[in-house]
């Protein structure tokens, strides 16, 4: 399982933990700078193996899990909190045109918190890698205006659900590009702001395997 919404969101809840800023933070972990924590603010990348050793390192505490995908809870001595979520076997992005008039088929039991409001199938080639037949999505839905660069999201995009991963375009903040995991067979697609009328973020993601 996969999430890559909060990566800054994960190093700010660190910060708050540790009593420090950024700076003092970096210094800390033996960074000599804070520019890798300042990419990773801006969505250019996400927390890297190498760093979550180094804040693991520095408090042991911190569940690795938690620090590189946001699943479970951020103190290892944290009590666990398991959550429900509701389950539509109904292909996403077919479903989320009206997954108001819908019932969930089952639900997802986990021992850990997501924050999902619903789990949805979906078979989508353009974003299933070469051992995946499908992903089942936990999506959490958001406002249109809080989508950030370098995540994940299900758009509703006039009469399309699009399932893509969001980068900003240079000099026109109006602007999006949703990028596929196969691009060679799915070139970017360009949209503005105004054309999202509703937006899911991909909390995480379960890859189904091909049997």
């Amino acid at each position: 399982m996969t999430n890559r919404h909060n990566n800054w969101e994960r190093i700010l809840r660190i910060l708050a933990h540790v009593g420090m800023n950024t700076n003092l933070f970096a210094a800390h972990l033996g960074l000599g700078r804070a520019e890798n924590l300042y990419h990773i603010r801006k969505g250019n990348y996400g927390i890297s193996h190498d760093l979550a050793d180094r804040i693991i390192s520095s408090d042991p505490n911190i569940d690795r899990t938690w620090l590189l995908s946001g699943v479970g809870n951020m103190l290892k001595s944290d009590p666990v909190q398991q959550e429900t979520v509701p389950f539509y076997r109904d292909e996403a992005e077919v479903a989320l045109l009206d997954l108001e008039s819908k019932s969930p088929h089952t639900q997802y039991t986990l021992p850990y918190a997501t924050g999902a409001d619903a789990v949805l199938r979906s078979h989508s080639p353009a974003m299933n890698d070469t051992l995946s037949v499908a992903h089942d999505l936990f999506l959490k839905r958001i406002a249109p205006e809080d989508i950030v660069q370098g995540n994940e999201y299900t758009l509703l995009v006039g009469d399309e659900v699009i399932w893509r991963r969001v980068r900003y375009v240079a000099r026109d903040k109006n602007k999006l590009r949703l990028v596929a995991h196969n691009r060679e067979d799915f070139p970017d697609i360009f949209i503005d702001r105004t054309d999202i009328k509703r937006a899911w973020r991909v909390i995480a993601r379960l890859a189904i395997l091909e049997s």
